[in-house]
């Protein structure tokens, strides 16, 4: 099964991909997740990366498409993934279009998570003050003036991915502001479709 969580930053892509990951035996991959690792690691990709993660845009399509390729080819991802920010942008998802089809693989379905932008600003605003209150470091693109900047990246370049995925009937909407429990049983819902 191949899938793509679709939503802002802040949506619970993340959170609700694992529990989809668990309960299918898929592999959750996080371009965010792959690029921070080869940040940490100091690989060319990660260096390159660095500077457009810190300032909350977005890493350039070649550098993604490039480490996506390389990770869905292994052999723990045999039985399907979920694409956890990726793809970014209509050339994004035509690169995977083609990349798949190379591989012999196709999308099941994109579940858009539907969140409303003020609530997230809000709730990571909540998660840095409990963040700094345990006597945690805040991530550079973790505090609100980066999430503000990143939902407008989002709206601008990746929103018009909606269209694109609905026009080939693999869009499924879900109500991302509902409970964790609840968002999570209406993807296993759509996933039926």
């Amino acid at each position: 099964m191949m899938l793509i969580f679709l939503g802002p930053p802040g949506a619970g892509k993340g959170t609700q991909a694992k529990r989809i990951e668990e309960r299918h035996g898929l592999r959750q991959l996080s371009t965010g997740d792959m690029l921070r690792a080869a940040r940490a690691a100091g690989t060319k990709i990660g260096l390159e990366a660095k500077a457009f993660m810190d300032r909350g845009d977005l890493v350039p399509d070649r550098v993604v498409i490039g480490a996506v390729e390389e990770r869905i080819q292994n052999p723990d991802c045999a039985r399907g993934v979920i694409f956890d920010g990726f793809p970014r942008n209509v050339a994004q998802a035509e690169a995977l279009d083609a990349m798949l089809a190379r591989l012999g693989k196709k999308l099941d379905a994109v579940i858009q998570l539907k969140v409303d932008d003020a609530v997230l600003v809000a709730r990571q605003a909540n998660r840095v003050k409990e963040t700094l209150a345990a006597g945690q470091a805040v991530r550079e693109d973790d505090k609100p003036e980066v999430l503000e900047h990143r939902l407008k990246v989002y709206h601008g370049q990746t929103a018009p991915l909606i269209a694109y995925y609905q026009g080939r009937g693999l869009l499924r909407v879900v109500d991302g502001m509902a409970a964790i429990d609840a968002v999570t049983a209406s993807i296993e819902a759509a996933l039926r479709k």
